[in-house]
């Protein structure tokens, strides 16, 4: 069986708050997904998700309670664990800007890999204690915010207990992520201490790789994917979305193309019956100690990439109101 992991980077935005927002617009926004009157969030994602049978994996940035304090985690936490889904760690340490008290005297950075391992200890044990005292169970994996990791975050990891890591995205090795990882890994490796799980992708062009985003692959670019891991019998496809991942840019309506690839995806799964959609509480801890296999990337589609293509830029145009994707 190849287990699929459909997560879900759930996070305020700090572009919104520097713009003034309220909390409760910006949860209603970033985590709901609230545009011209219905909800496109985490709760149509659940919707999805539930209806397919499939189990979604939330990563929650629990940061901004340095500045707003933590009772907004609680209702989002309660909603996605009742539903049978998994909450799990994210962060974005831009709200340290904000922070009214400082964990790390007064010390700033982009991402949690900017940090010295001992300012990383602090922010990531702070994270996961604010999650699991607002209800969230033993938090167990994590994902970095734009994936900017380093091999100290990893050590932190193990540090304070976390056993799970998919902030590798090949997509940002060398850029956001510097993480000392093998681009061209597919399953479950050990790196100081902890498992790190990969997000998946496929090839689109040659030596060019596509992560497994919703908002970055086509449903046929996905499906291609997803089938090629089940026939290899991959232990594990990681696909990435975010909890506003289904609205335009400015979050002012409902993106149709990514709601409709993130059904596709959805409907695929449950119809594959060597795919199962798990959570990183149902996967076996040995997973990183298995025999080695030569496994492989969806290759190239010159017709699967530029119908991608110009899909993207339909899209863009009908919901961003723009030619060129940002």
């Amino acid at each position: 069986m190849t287990a699929l992991l459909i997560t879900v980077d759930t996070e305020l935005s700090s572009s919104l708050h520097q713009r003034g927002l309220s909390l409760d617009e910006n949860v209603q926004r970033s985590i709901w997904g609230q545009a011209q009157g219905q909800a496109h969030g985490i709760g149509w994602q659940m919707d999805m998700l539930d209806r397919y049978g499939l189990k979604g994996v939330f990563f929650l940035d629990p940061l901004p309670a340095l500045v707003h304090g933590a009772d907004f985690l609680t209702p989002i936490i309660t909603a996605i664990v009742a539903r049978g889904h998994e909450v799990q760690m994210h962060i974005h340490t831009e709200w340290l800007a904000w922070a009214k008290q400082s964990p790390v005297e007064g010390r700033q950075g982009r991402n949690i890999g900017d940090f010295v391992l001992a300012d990383q200890i602090v922010l990531l044990g702070l994270a996961k204690g604010l999650l699991e005292q607002a209800g969230a169970p033993a938090i167990t994996a994590f994902r970095a915010g734009n994936f900017g990791a380093n091999d100290d975050t990893l050590r932190a990891l193990t540090a304070i207990g976390v056993a799970w890591d998919s902030s590798v995205n090949p997509a940002y090795l060398g850029r956001d992520c510097h993480i000392d990882a093998n681009p061209g890994e597919i399953g479950a490796t050990r790196l100081h201490g902890i498992t790190e799980l990969p997000v998946s992708g496929i090839t689109d062009r040659p030596g060019s790789f596509r992560p497994a985003q919703i908002c970055a692959m086509s449903a046929a670019e996905m499906r291609a994917g997803l089938r090629h891991a089940a026939r290899e019998g991959h232990d594990a496809f990681v696909v990435v979305t975010h909890s506003f991942e289904m609205l335009s840019r400015d979050r002012q309506r409902a993106n149709e193309t990514v709601k409709a690839r993130f059904v596709a995806l959805c409907r695929e799964a449950a119809r594959l019956p060597q795919v199962r959609g798990v959570g990183f509480h149902d996967l076996p801890g040995d997973l990183a100690d298995r025999p080695d296999r030569s496994l492989t990337r969806v290759p190239p589609s010159r017709l699967r990439t530029g119908l991608r293509v110009a899909q993207q830029a339909w899209a863009t145009w009908r919901y961003e109101h723009r030619l060129v994707p940002a």
